[in-house]
């Protein structure tokens, strides 16, 4: 397992569009990754553990 998934493959496991988790991301909505805005681009981070926690979708 990587040290944190990528958002199109969080979109994939939870059926939503990579819009919506970027989204929820950026508003600080799920306790399982986070956006950092660097200059006018977003990064995100999302952890395969906290995700499989919160969510019960296995990675």
């Amino acid at each position: 397992m990587k040290n944190r998934l990528t958002v199109k493959k969080v979109a994939e496991l939870m059926g939503a569009s990579e819009w919506f988790i970027r989204r929820g991301l950026q508003q600080g909505l799920f306790p399982w990754g986070y956006a950092v805005k660097t200059s006018s681009k977003y990064t995100y981070w999302i952890s395969p553990i906290k995700f499989t926690e919160c969510t019960g979708i296995k990675v």
